[in-house]
């Protein structure tokens, strides 16, 4: 070895862990609170303190395959800025796409996101 710095630790992943298997959302879809917005519906499933998921969706009514990938990649960005700073853990959060996902001002995008958790008891 030679006088290299010692590599950065592998990740243990993100900070929010990814919801991805079928029974996962719909155990969210069942046993969860829901928030509706104009910009996304959001479904939120209490869990074991400490670990925080985010699962995405669009449904095929929103539109094809680029609408779709358009409106979750919209959605992770929201949830990447808005989460972070609000130190949730214990939580299943599932947001669902809806029509004005895509074209929603993106300020009010995170407004939606921000009102859903109020709603449905994630922050206080």
């Amino acid at each position: 070895m030679s006088g290299s710095a010692d590599p950065a630790p592998p990740q243990t992943g993100a900070p929010a862990g990814r919801i991805k298997k079928r029974r996962d959302f719909l155990r969210a879809a069942q046993r969860g609170k829901r928030a509706a917005r104009p910009g996304l519906v959001l479904q939120a499933l209490a869990t074991e303190p400490g670990s925080l998921r985010l699962g995405f969706t669009v449904t095929k009514k929103v539109g094809n395959a680029v609408v779709r990938n358009r409106a979750r990649r919209r959605m992770k960005e929201a949830a990447r800025l808005a989460l972070p700073g609000l130190g949730l853990s214990g939580w299943d959060l599932v947001l669902i796409g809806r029509d004005a996902t895509g074209k929603r001002p993106f300020g009010q995008l995170i407004g939606d996101l921000r009102g859903a958790l109020k709603q449905t008891g994630v922050l206080p």
